[in-house]
C-alpha cells in the first residue's frame, strides 16, 4: 500500500467503489458493468482540461448567468458550461467552468468548495473525464462520490476520498513450539482470541465458583433439617 493516495490518480471501477480502494471483487452490479465498458469523452466538450473545473450539486434553478457571476470572483471565465437536458432544457445540477490561467483554477477550487449557491452547497474539483485516464461516468457504473440515499457511493475523488485502508501487515508469524509458522491475523485478532481464552477461563471458574455454592447451600439445607428434627424430638 506505499503507493495508496486518498486521490485517485487512475480510474479503476473496481478501487472506486471500494471505501479504501482495495477491494478485489465487485461488491455492486454497476461495478461489474463498469469494469466491462469503454467511454470516449463527448466530442462536444472543448477546451483545455487541466485549465477546467467541475462544479456540482447545483440547484436546478441556478442559471449561467448566476455561475458565472459567482466564479469569475477567482479569475477571468474563458467557457462555461451549465448541463441541461436534451429534451426538456432543465438543468442537470452540474456544470464545467474553464479559466484563461491555472492560479485561478487552483483558486476556486480552493475557495468555491462548499460555497453555498442559490441555497445549495456546491462541490468543486478538477475536471476528470478527459484529465484522468480511464475515466466512466456514473451512467456506465462509474464516476465518484455521490450520497447515502443512492446506494451506488463511489469513492477516490475531493467529494468522497479513499478512507486509509486498515495495514494488515502479512507476513510468518513467529513459531509458538507448535510447528511451523502462519500468516499474521489481521490487527486485533490475537487480541480476541485473547479475550476469547480469557472469557472462557472465567467461565470455567465461574462455573467451578457455582458448583461449589450450590454444595454448600444443600449441606446448609441438610444441617437445616437436622437441627429442626432434634428441636421436635
Amino acid at each position: 500500500m506505499a503507493d495508496w493516495s486518498p486521490i485517485a490518480k487512475v480510474y479503476d471501477p473496481l478501487k472506486a467503489g471500494s471505501i479504501d480502494g482495495t477491494d478485489v471483487e465487485p461488491h455492486d452490479r454497476a461495478v461489474w458493468r463498469a469494469m466491462g465498458a469503454r467511454y470516449k469523452p463527448n466530442k462536444g466538450v472543448v477546451g483545455d482540461p487541466h485549465l477546467t473545473l467541475f462544479v456540482f450539486r447545483l440547484n436546478p434553478l441556478t442559471t449561467e448567468e448566476k455561475l458565472h457571476q459567482v466564479f469569475s470572483k477567482y479569475g477571468d471565465v474563458q467557457r462555461l458550461r451549465l448541463v441541461r437536458d436534451i429534451v426538456t432544457g432543465f438543468s442537470k445540477g452540474y456544470a464545467f467552468v474553464e479559466y484563461k490561467e491555472e492560479r485561478s483554477v487552483l483558486r476556486a477550487r480552493r475557495d468555491a468548495n462548499k460555497l453555498l449557491v442559490d441555497q445549495h452547497e456546491v462541490v468543486v474539483d478538477f475536471e476528470q473525464q478527459r484529465a484522468l485516464q480511464g475515466w466512466l461516468p456514473r451512467r456506465l457504473g462509474g464516476g465518484q462520490g455521490g450520497k447515502k440515499e443512492s446506494g451506488q457511493l463511489r469513492f477516490g475523488g475531493r467529494d468522497r476520498p479513499f478512507r486509509k485502508p486498515i495495514n494488515l501487515g502479512l507476513g510468518p508469524m513467529p513459531d509458538r513450539g507448535g510447528g511451523g509458522g502462519r500468516e499474521w491475523d489481521r490487527p486485533g485478532t490475537r487480541d480476541r482470541e485473547d479475550r476469547d481464552r480469557h472469557r472462557e477461563a472465567d467461565w470455567g471458574s465461574r462455573g467451578r465458583r457455582d458448583d461449589r455454592d450450590r454444595d454448600r447451600e444443600r449441606e446448609d439445607r441438610r444441617q437445616g433439617d437436622r437441627s429442626r428434627q432434634r428441636d421436635r424430638r
